[in-house]
């Protein structure tokens, strides 16, 4: 049922991606960091793989996914600092945003402060929500903004580099899959397993942590 979602999403980020160039990957990775469930899995992986056809730059598809991160987080940022926590908790869930998200996320803003938000933009799941913690406690804006985006640079290269590995072995790969469009199937299958597991996975309950 989830791979019937997810699938056509992405298809959609491919093909904004494709129609949009650098702009798409701002769009997209922007939906991503505003917490709304976009999978980067997908979008920095194609970009790279735009990136092995020759289309795309991959030190400007890395800047893209960046920006695109920091103008959704600061989306997110303003809705902490706008709503606070019970706001959050309301409409999360419209999101796929759940209590053990959000409690991890402000785990670690409490633990580490400010660095939270660089070091959390190199961790899966954490880094999509880190931003709304930071909102609530009412973080320095510049610093939050200089933070995000050097923190998401570094997780953007990396997928989008996975993207351009993988284009250049599509003809490997092609012997264990078949079709025309093979690596962009790839992505989005992995995608969807991340994101499947990321967020739909069982919560524990109190009695288990």
């Amino acid at each position: 049922m989830f791979e019937s979602i997810i699938e056509p999403i992405g298809r959609w980020i491919i093909d904004t991606i494709s129609y949009l160039g650098y702009w798409g990957i701002v769009l997209t990775m922007g939906i991503e960091s505003a917490c709304i469930p976009l999978p980067s899995e997908i979008i920095m992986p194609f970009s790279g793989y735009l990136v092995y056809t020759g289309r795309f730059n991959i030190l400007w598809v890395s800047v893209a996914g960046a920006f695109g991160c920091v103008v959704g987080s600061v989306a997110a940022y303003w809705a902490g600092i706008l709503g606070g926590r019970p706001f959050i908790e309301k409409y999360g869930k419209y999101v796929l945003l759940s209590h053990r998200d959000l409690d991890t996320a402000e785990r670690w803003f409490k633990k580490y402060g400010d660095w939270a938000i660089f070091f959390s933009r190199l961790l899966p799941i954490i880094r999509t929500f880190i931003s709304l913690p930071a909102g609530i406690a009412k973080m320095n804006f510049p610093r939050f903004v200089i933070y995000t985006f050097l923190g998401s640079l570094p997780w953007c290269f990396v997928l989008a580099y996975i993207g351009k590995v993988l284009g250049e072995n599509w003809q490997t790969i092609k012997t264990y899959f078949r079709g025309a469009d093979v690596v962009i199937a790839v992505i989005i299958v992995v995608g969807i397993a991340v994101f499947i597991y990321r967020h739909l996975k069982p919560q524990k309950s109190k009695s288990e942590v």
